[in-house]
């Protein structure tokens, strides 16, 4: 029997860099990493270029690719090019002969959904399903990291400014991702399925910050704002207006309760339970407190 091949994208990302860790305990199958620079790799496994915008090196860097993992690209500044990508990617996979791609997506990408980006992992899902390969659809929702942006501040100052207006998220770690992908690549749970990776409770900033305050001993208040004010604070901030405007569509996606699911799609996925939410801000007390 001839050893699988198995090729993850954006391998030099956060989530990329976990995946890589996670696969080597999971699979005999050939492993090969690919970013657009794989010189910044710093693996054992194989790497190759795949630059997205450079359709000459995706169609080397997938030959002889039996399974394909696409980590979504992190062109957002520009509008189309994210799912422009991701179609060029999915072509030359198909042409290339991968027989199955998994994919990192988001919670309920249809038309409808607030969040600004979500129109490119709809359009993705859609090219995927139209290729006629096997597929596995990872939904992941919104990461616990994210909240590191924001908390290390809010605990300095004592306020959380937000305007989810106590909407909830089902957050999942970027770990627990990262091990669904792992394990989705290396033995995809069926020839073609959506799963979407939420943690195991949905949370407000107000539960979140009561269990800060209780961790650092630092009290934090949640203060709501409207969205314009929101994005006023990050720019003032210095964040670059298309960030102040994907995030502050993340708020009103939140308030409108288009992250609060709760699934076990984790566990059926890998067979491991979420990391809570209270475990991974434990982890992070330091960063809190930084």
């Amino acid at each position: 029997m001839s050893q699988d091949t198995l090729l993850i994208t954006g391998a030099s990302g956060q989530l990329g860099q976990l995946v890589l860790k996670h696969i080597a305990d999971k699979t005999g199958a050939k492993v090969i990493a690919a970013s657009r620079d794989p010189s910044k790799l710093g693996t054992a496994f194989e790497t190759r270029a795949a630059d997205f915008d450079k359709l000459d090196t995706l169609a080397t860097a997938f030959a002889g690719v039996d399974r394909l993992l696409i980590i979504s690209t992190d062109a957002l500044a520009v509008p189309g090019q994210r799912l422009k990508q991701h179609k060029a990617a999915i072509a030359a996979a198909k042409a290339a002969g991968v027989k199955h791609i998994v994919y990192t997506s988001l919670p309920n990408p249809e038309p409808g959904n607030l969040i600004s980006f979500a129109p490119d992992h709809f359009g993705t899902e859609q090219a995927i399903i139209d290729s006629g390969l096997d597929y596995t659809i990872l939904r992941n929702t919104w990461y616990a990291e994210n909240t590191l942006m924001a908390l290390p501040h809010a605990v300095q100052t004592g306020q959380w400014f937000t305007a989810t207006k106590g909407g909830k998220i089902g957050y999942v770690t970027r770990e627990d991702a990262a091990l669904a992908a792992a394990s989705a690549l290396s033995n995809p749970p069926a020839p073609k399925a959506t799963f979407t990776l939420t943690g195991s409770e949905a949370l407000s900033h107000a539960d979140i910050a009561a269990v800060v305050t209780e961790l650092t001993g630092k009290p934090l208040s949640v203060v709501d704002v409207s969205d314009a004010d929101f994005k006023a604070g990050l720019i003032a901030a210095g964040l670059p207006d298309f960030v102040a405007d994907m995030l502050t569509s993340a708020e009103a996606a939140i308030r409108a309760g288009q992250l609060s699911a709760v699934t076990t799609d984790l566990h059926t996925v890998t067979g491991k339970s979420p990391t809570t939410f209270r475990d991974f801000l434990t982890a992070a007390k330091g960063v809190l407190l930084a």
